[in-house]
């Protein structure tokens, strides 16, 4: 049987009705619709589906981003165009299998037992055998038993004089396309069923509506919300550990719909455990489902990849989430003259006022409000720094073999080695301040080794799609920040800088040359002056140059000569480390604490500090918030679906691997004989023509036919007088 890829042709007088339905069921739209549906799967797959438009407009910019939402491409698999080509599919197949389904079975039935002897001379594969002394009957008989050992199921006809035993062997290779075609019919149907469909049709028809505002899910009102008895939907539910939940959360393009669930989920605890590079290894939920109806309180655990199915509706662990733990702080001021900290606190999914003590005072405070965002426990980081080592000009020494393992082999290896550490927990807030302007940051609880010294990093952001950028505030011998505080303080304060400014002119020039130890006092008070923040003349200058050392070069750069800028710089950057010391010291006393001895640990802490107290001034933030302690509440992000299409995909899937091995796995084989008598001058005898068909011809069937013929010819006892294997039809003469 030939398959075009014409479609059904129906009788019927309207032209146009009989092209549309030709043109449906024609092969050559259906494999059109498929190539549709295959690259807006590869959209699918390559675009997110389902974020917030908001990070599609950060992404591609808000023209593109349009332009993309008109299109539906960030719901490819719920847009109305990709649900009608799949409907149009479905139709297509479900045609072509009404067309040529009959066929095939009918093919596939036949034993095509009415060809005639001028035909199978006619075959390209046959061979003939003349024996003596033989009826036709005994070696009819003996040739049905040869095909059945085969596996050949075979029928005998008498005709014209002759007998003809037709066999076939794997006929069922023609089942293999109907389920093919079947099983694409099958999972489309599947597919439509676990889709949007549903419950776009609610929408349509019983306005339903999607939310587009934040409010309490049990003041939400019945618009919105979707029934029990929904027959297909997939949502998310959040629940912290110790509470429940009796609702889903459907993601729609403009909002939100409510699933009300036939029972409730009760996270009892949430258990997570890492790799060494700090990746979950593991995360399950202990979880009680309480039905609505009966009360029945059913323990379960859900692990990834290992749902739960709770009365048709399967809970899946997404992903888990901070429950809204409990963070105590302290929040230390990073602008004024007053070291002094307060304590604050708040939960991690909530915000809180930044309310200074009575009686305090730090610039930039007012209006401000702390948005918690997340908490993580453990951070695990690389703090190594490398191993290799550089020449002169910075250009590494590396072996040829070290070359070539740094290329090859798995991507995820590294040359560089890794220096794994749990570097503890850290919480991410927002600033925002009274006119809605938010600065993101990301703090460490405890201090960090970067380059061999102990750092607080203090994480700032302005907007979410940039990385984090780390101010790092060094360590004090009792491993607190309250040194580094004391300084930084102490640096906005006239007061003590003009007595540091003095102290170190006093103690680097000798008391005999006062007009040099002046001079030096007053160049010191002036480079603390600019670093501080508080000169007059860098008030008009730009934000990030106001202090720091961003201050100091734009002075030199206004004030010295280009040929002298270098000298002036490293002249200044002396002076500001020495009066620092003074500065430090100062500021120790006035806190009651004792003076230090200058040693290599104390000038390389005033060296950080200096360094962390220029950064400061990008920081943008009133106050610094340190971590102090912590009860980590977890929540579990479950996925629930009820998906009454699934089974019908996995017979699809079945269907599917059936066809598919079916049509290349088995091959259909026609093999006949005919048998005639013959009468001549040595007896009786009998003439025996052998032929084979496929559907396709390969190098195997060669093979298989030179194998059976011999086969006839041992079972006959007889040598084949003319054979033929080729495609010209050329006798091959034994």
């Amino acid at each position: 049987m030939s398959v075009t890829t014409q479609g059904l042709q129906l009788n019927v007088r309207q032209k146009a009705l009989r092209s549309a339905i030709e043109l449906l069921s024609s092969m050559r739209f259906a494999i059109a619709l498929l190539v549709v549906l295959a690259i807006a799967s590869i959209i699918g797959t390559v675009l997110t589906q389902d974020d917030p438009y908001p990070n599609y407009v950060n992404q591609f910019g808000p023209f593109w981003a349009d332009i993309f939402r008109s299109l539906s491409l960030y719901t490819v698999y719920s847009a109305w165009w990709f649900m009608t080509i799949l409907g149009f599919l479905v139709v297509s197949i479900s045609l072509c299998v009404i067309r040529n389904g009959p066929k095939m079975i009918a093919d596939m039935k036949s034993w095509k037992d009415k060809v005639r002897e001028g035909s199978l001379r006619a075959f390209h594969h046959k061979g003939e055998f003349a024996l003596e002394g033989v009826s036709r009957e005994e070696t009819a008989a003996k040739l049905g038993k040869l095909a059945q050992r085969m596996g050949y199921r075979f029928v005998t006809r008498e005709t014209e004089g002759a007998t003809l035993i037709a066999g076939k062997r794997g006929a069922l290779t023609r089942l293999g396309y109907i389920f093919a075609h079947l099983a694409i019919v099958v999972i489309c149907i599947g597919g439509l069923l676990d889709s949007n469909l549903p419950i776009k049709f609610q929408m349509w028809l019983f306005d339903k509506s999607p939310i587009r505002s934040n409010a309490v899910i049990n003041d939400i009102a019945p618009e919105h919300r979707l029934s029990q008895s929904n027959p297909t939907f997939r949502g998310y539910a959040w629940v912290p550990e110790g509470q429940f939940v009796s609702t889903a959360i459907l993601n729609q393009p403009d909002g939100s719909l409510i699933q009300d669930l036939p029972f409730s989920i009760q996270l009892n605890k949430f258990i997570v455990d890492y790799y060494s590079t700090g990746m979950p290894k593991l995360f399950a939920s202990d979880i009680v489902v309480i039905d609505h109806k009966t009360g029945q309180r059913t323990p379960a655990r859900v692990e990834v990849n290992e749902p739960f199915e709770y009365d048709g509706v399967s809970i899946y662990q997404s992903s888990f989430q901070d429950g809204g733990s409990q963070m105590q702080m302290t929040a230390w001021p990073m602008s004024g003259a007053s070291a002094q900290s307060f304590p604050f606190g708040g939960t991690i999914g909530n915000s809180a006022p930044l309310k200074l003590p009575a009686g305090q005072s730090v610039p930039g405070v007012d209006g401000q409000t702390i948005e918690f965002a997340d908490f993580r426990a453990i951070n695990v980081e690389n703090t190594s720094n490398g191993s290799g080592q550089n020449d002169a000009r910075g250009v590494a020494h590396q072996s040829l073999k070290e070359a070539f393992d740094e290329r090859l082999g798995s991507g995820a290896k590294t040359s560089k080695p890794l220096d794994l550490h749990n570097v503890g927990p850290s919480v991410q807030y927002k600033v925002r301040d009274k006119d809605g302007q938010a600065r993101e940051y990301n703090n460490y609880m405890l201090p960090v080794d970067v380059g061999g010294e102990r750092m607080f990093l203090a994480g700032m952001r302005e907007n979410p799609d940039e990385p984090f950028r780390y101010l790092r505030i060094p360590a004090d011998s009792g491993g607190s920040m309250k040194e580094w505080m004391l300084l930084r303080a102490a640096f906005e304060d006239p007061k003590l800088r003009a007595q540091a400014a003095h102290q170190f002119a006093a103690r680097s020039v000798p008391d005999s040359n006062r007009d040099l130890q002046q001079h030096l006092e007053e160049s010191a008070s002036r480079v603390m002056t600019l670093f501080s923040g508080t000169d007059p003349s860098m008030q008009g200058a730009p934000k990030s140059q106001i202090g720091g050392f961003q201050a100091v070069a734009a002075f030199i750069d206004k004030s010295v000569p280009k040929d002298q800028q270098e000298k002036a710089a490293g002249l200044l950057l002396r002076m500001l480390e020495g009066a620092s010391w003074d500065l430090w010291q100062l500021a120790r006393a006035q806190a009651d604490e004792p003076a230090l001895t200058p040693d290599a640990q104390s000038a390389r802490f005033v060296q950080d500090s200096i360094n962390a107290v220029s950064d400061s001034f990008l920081y943008g933030s009133p106050v610094y918030l340190q971590l102090d302690s912590f009860r980590q509440v977890q929540a579990s992000v479950f996925q629930l679906t009820r998906a009454p299409g699934k089974k019908v995909v996995y017979l699809g899937s079945l269907l599917l691997v059936l066809g598919i091995f079916s049509m290349f796995y088995v091959r259909e084989r026609r093999l006949w004989f005919w048998l005639k008598e013959r009468s001549g001058a040595h007896g009786q005898g009998v003439d025996v023509i052998m032929a084979m068909s496929t559907a396709r011809r390969t190098l195997d069937f060669e093979k298989e036919f030179a194998r059976t013929r011999e086969a006839v010819s041992r079972t006959l006892g007889a040598q084949p007088g003319n054979a033929s294997a080729d495609d010209s039809g050329t006798d091959r003469n034994a």
